[in-house]
């Protein structure tokens, strides 16, 4: 393949990334943290607020127990406390640009879609920075198997300050609400037991 080809052939792919993670990351869709009494708000000093799981509908239920089968240790409250901490590094760290924190809590595809839009913006000479305004609410939507990998799926209400400096310009503010559903997958008996990021999608409204 001629060099030139390859070289259209990914920037049209990082074009088609980079919108699709602005209408992700970017986008004010989702319920308002008003109108949700079950919303919770900014973590007092010295701790976060704790993760409450709403009882879930039988098939949601049947695919967690499926997943204890293979995974008895397998908590949803656990988990959804360790999805959020890491929903909130990630979101910060996409901002920042922080590769480092980015690539052990991401899958590869994921990493390199997430790293065209850095470097994207910092070819643009941009900073950003991303900051939370309420605790981000995590909700379980699916936990279950599929061959040798567990998948669960995590929906996060979030209200965000982003702030974006131009190379040449003043700071623009903006605050923001997401709702986001966000996909995390492991290698069941693997030696490392954390979570990784496959997939981000928008959620309904």
């Amino acid at each position: 393949m001629p060099v030139q080809f390859q070289i259209v052939m990914f920037a049209i792919v990082a074009a088609v990334l980079l919108f699709m993670l602005y209408n992700v990351l970017g986008k004010k869709v989702g319920r308002q943290p008003q109108e949700d009494a079950r919303l919770p708000q900014a973590a007092p000093a010295g701790g976060q607020a704790p993760v409450s799981v709403p009882a879930l509908d039988a098939a949601t239920a049947a695919a967690v127990a499926g997943l204890k089968a293979r995974d008895p240790n397998f908590d949803p409250a656990r988990f959804l406390e360790g999805a959020r901490q890491a929903y909130e590094t990630i979101v910060r760290g996409y901002a920042s640009g922080d590769r480092d924190a980015l690539r052990p809590l991401l899958t590869p595809a994921v990493m390199t879609s997430f790293e065209a839009g850095i470097t994207a913006r910092e070819a643009r000479g941009d900073r950003e920075q991303t900051e939370f305004l309420h605790t981000p609410r995590a909700d379980l939507e699916l936990a279950t198997v599929r061959d040798d990998r567990a998948v669960a799926k995590v929906r996060f209400l979030a209200e965000l300050r982003n702030i974006v400096t131009p190379a040449a310009g003043e700071a623009v503010t903006e605050e923001r609400r997401t709702a986001e559903v966000w996909t995390f997958e492991r290698v069941l008996g693997a030696a490392d037991p954390n979570w990784a990021l496959a997939r981000v999608e928008p959620a309904s409204a």
